[in-house]
């Protein structure tokens, strides 16, 4: 895109107001829980407005017109029919919704690798306890050279008992973007049927759903959309969708319309939720999307540009090399730091390193210090987003190497 490679680091490319960050705080960790733009969040406050009104009038009457128009915006942007497209809370809650719609048996193998969300892998272990199907684990080393060894780390655990594989499109805790196209290819040439969890990727990287061929893929609107909480998605191939079934059984299981597909039908009302966050996804795509002259194409490239650049400057202040090809960097990057002294059990399920605490504490810098693979081993990972540029990150390697020397 014209200008796009020429877009200055050194101050954000949008105003940080735009968000409702707190703007005391260096926020290096969108990564995390994203953030969503104080323009999408009042669109969503008056779809809140409106369903208060009146709610018979919107969830009987309007909603699924509603689901549906939001339903289409995101499949254009994600390149897929909208029939196979169905709105879930966030990628974890997609992962479990085919895990407990498919059926295991003893001795089928789900594979996954070692680098696969924990959240996402304790649901795939509960799957295999309750069906006697066996976990795999493809060890993908971090540092690496080569996209390559994803693959073969991959490939090398395929057996004929192999069913499913979980894959994340881009690896939380390492931020690497995986050859995820190169790795459903060559599984389904093995016929191993994919769920790809893509909670980071959309708005993150480029990819076309459809010619990616994953026969699950899921992922989140609330990380690099921008969009408000509560809004992700699960796409599944048109000759799987008879399987899938949401995780809360409702009105649909015995509806007799036959004007819409059963999948549809089941997963457009599970119940009474607050349906504003998925509903505000096309507004997020478009607010978001205009915010850089040529689009979600620009806004990707210079996040990853802002990435790469942060990461070499970490890397230098650290004195360590890059762990992993520039080539496998989209708007994350993790930088492996030397062991952690705390020993003490984590304060809450989402682990808080004490380097993290006295990063904020100290210098006012929000960054996760992720024990990978296993305390007291950890990374330091990094988010680039438009309301950041690089002398926050000059601010985050002084105060690291200060913290760690």
């Amino acid at each position: 895109m014209p200008g796009s490679h020429n877009q200055p680091l050194n101050r954000p490319a949008c105003s940080p107001r735009l968000w409702a960050l707190d703007p005391r705080v260096v926020y290096l960790n969108h990564g995390a829980f994203g953030a969503c733009p104080r323009a999408v969040l009042e669109f969503q406050r008056k779809i809140r407005d409106r369903l208060e009104r009146q709610p018979i009038q919107f969830f009987v009457r309007d909603l699924e017109k509603l689901l549906d128009e939001a339903r289409g915006e995101l499949a254009k942007f994600l390149g897929v029919e909208p029939e196979g497209l169905v709105f879930v809370p966030n990628a974890t809650a997609g992962v479990n919704t085919v895990l407990r719609s498919l059926r295991f048996k003893r001795g089928d193998e789900l594979l996954v690798t070692d680098h696969e969300y924990n959240a996402c892998r304790n649901a795939l272990n509960f799957i295999a306890e309750r069906s006697g199907a066996r976990v795999a684990v493809a060890s993908v080393p971090f540092p690496l050279r080569a996209k390559e060894q994803v693959v073969d780390a991959v490939m090398s655990r395929v057996t004929s008992r192999t069913r499913l594989a979980l894959l994340d499109h881009v690896t939380s805790q390492t931020g690497l973007v995986l050859p995820i196209q190169t790795l459903v290819r060559e599984l389904a040439q093995h016929g191993v049927e994919t769920l790809v969890d893509g909670s980071h990727a959309p708005g993150m990287v480029p990819f076309n759903l459809r010619r990616l061929g994953a026969t699950y893929y899921t992922g989140n609107c609330h990380k690099w959309l921008c969009a408000p909480k509560g809004a992700g998605f699960l796409h599944v191939q048109s000759n799987r969708r008879q399987s899938i079934r949401p995780l809360s059984i409702s009105h649909g299981a015995n509806s007799p319309r036959a004007d819409r597909s059963r999948y549809l039908i089941e997963f457009g009302w599970t119940g009474t939720t607050d349906p504003s966050a998925c509903l505000s996804v096309p507004e997020a795509l478009r607010f978001v999307g205009s915010m850089m002259p040529g689009g979600w194409a620009t806004i990707m490239m210079r996040n990853r540009r802002l990435a790469l650049a942060a990461r070499k400057m970490l890397c230098e202040a650290l004195q360590i090399d890059s762990p992993c090809p520039d080539e496998m960097i989209g708007a994350l990057a993790a930088v492996p730091l030397s062991d952690g002294a705390d020993t003490q059990p984590p304060r809450s399920p989402l682990y808080l390193d004490v380097l993290q605490d006295r990063l904020l504490a100290q210098y006012r810098i929000e960054v996760p210090i992720i024990p990978w693979p296993a305390p007291p081993k950890r990374l330091l990972r990094i988010s680039a987003q438009l309301y950041n540029s690089l002398p926050q990150y000059e601010r985050l390697a002084v105060a690291a190497r200060s913290l760690l020397v």
